[in-house]
């Protein structure tokens, strides 16, 4: 009995002992998955981590570069937020005026952006995601466009391969104002996370960063090309002041100098100045007028009278002419329009009238070899210039006249002179007699 209860027990003992190995393998083994898994996780949230720092600092260099362009900015920031956030269509509206206009586009078939997106600007209402991200200020997440009975944007092209159905819009703020809107979608009904919510706000900063900055870089450039365009015509004014003092009385190489001045600064080809002679003009300088065309220049002619210098000689005032070729006169074989545009390849003027007292005096006509029109600010510049001719041919008419007066007040002088010594001659050096 005590043998059998021994083997009894022993078998027991050993039947516990395997149970209890295949208990602690199992809890092994799960334990093991379950490292696995949490590993394979733990790898998965550190290279989606690596993955959108590399993007942001991808964007961030491109920020900083000197001369990035915002469109491929937009682009590229565009992209990376659809793809880190696993959508497949994305789009960054920019505010103008009342509407919010497509401004960057990823994933969108060209035929989808003509036909569907460009035509349908967004409004600020309900009726789309982006405009209500504008309404409500916030970030807009519709699951399903087709059960939201408020969304109405695009509905005629539901059907189009295009056409979303989950979409999340998020606004880009520069303070208080909404300068645009950043969206992303997808085809099938997919909800986004609340990771990728997070992320797409990320980009929208980065979007508003990036058109701040592209406006700031414009306004600098703009300030320093003003400033360069200042510096070049203070230069320009500077060596025509010069010129006049230099030549008290000389008008040719006044002329000769603003309009050589006026042609460059103003980005023309060749320049004329034209003086009135009555019922004639005739022209009193030239710069870099080309030979062929130099030759027909030298003599006084009137002017037909549909012609830009006649037009400026009747209205007093600044006439632009697009293309010379498509003038009247140059049609109707004027040898003058004709030699300009055929010889001198003129197409593309602008005349500026010179003005005393409102009396016409000349004009100041430069010519671009292009069709390619004047801007205001060229044109206001041509306009200085045709001031300080006015100034530099009063000054010279002032200055021949006292000259002449000078020299007529010599003449007198000598003349009295003259005589004096002759009356001394004739009748002698006689005092009046001392009384005794």
């Amino acid at each position: 009995m005590r043998r059998r209860s021994r083997a009894i027990s022993k078998l027991a003992n050993a039947r516990s002992r395997k149970a209890k190995a295949v208990k602690v393998a199992r809890h092994s083994s799960s334990s093991g998955a379950g490292q696995e898994t949490e590993v394979a996780r733990f790898r998965r949230e550190r290279d989606e981590a690596l993955e959108q720092q590399a993007a942001t600092a991808e964007v961030l260099k491109a920020l900083s570069h000197s001369t990035f362009d915002l469109q491929s900015v937009l682009e590229s920031l565009l992209e990376k937020a659809v793809r880190l956030c696993d959508a497949e269509k994305g789009l960054i509206y920019r505010q103008d005026g009342d509407v919010y206009r497509v401004a960057a586009s990823y994933g969108h078939s060209d035929e989808f952006l003509e036909k569907v997106v460009k035509p349908n600007p967004i409004r600020p209402d309900r009726s789309s995601a982006t405009g209500r991200a504008v309404v409500e200020r916030r970030v807009v997440h519709i699951h399903d466009i087709l059960a939201d009975p408020e969304y109405h944007w695009g509905e005629d092209q539901r059907d189009h391969e295009g056409m979303h159905r989950t979409i999340l819009a998020v606004p880009m703020l520069k303070g208080d104002a909404i300068i645009g809107v950043i969206v992303i979608r997808r085809t099938q009904v997919l909800p986004f996370t609340d990771k990728q919510i997070e992320l797409l706000t990320t980009f929208a900063a980065q979007a508003v960063i990036a058109i701040e900055n592209a406006r700031l870089l414009n306004e600098l450039r703009q300030r320093t090309t003003d400033l360069t365009e200042s510096l070049e015509q203070q230069t320009a004014t500077a060596e025509v002041l010069r010129v006049i003092s230099s030549s008290p009385g000389d008008l040719t190489p006044v002329f000769n100098a603003m309009l050589e001045n006026a042609t460059k600064l103003c980005g023309a080809e060749f320049g004329l100045f034209y003086l009135d002679d009555g019922d004639l003009t005739r022209i009193v300088a030239a710069y870099n007028v080309p030979p062929a065309l130099a030759a027909t220049q030298n003599v006084p002619f009137r002017v037909h009278p549909k012609s830009g210098l006649a037009e400026l000689r009747r209205t007093k005032q600044v006439v632009p002419i697009d293309d010379i070729r498509a003038m009247p006169p140059y049609l109707e074989g004027d040898p003058r329009l004709v030699a300009m545009a055929d010889l001198g390849g003129a197409r593309t003027t602008v005349g500026v009238p010179l003005l005393k007292d409102n009396n016409l005096v000349g004009a100041i006509v430069i010519y671009r070899q292009e069709v390619l029109p004047f801007t205001d600010k060229q044109i206001e510049l041509l306009q200085n210039f045709a001031a300080q001719a006015v100034i530099a041919i009063e000054n010279t008419r002032l200055l021949n006249e006292l000259r002449q007066r000078t020299s007529d007040l010599t003449d007198s002088l000598e003349q009295q002179t003259a005589t004096s010594k002759v009356l001394g001659a004739k009748y002698g050096h006689w005092t009046r007699p001392t009384r005794r």
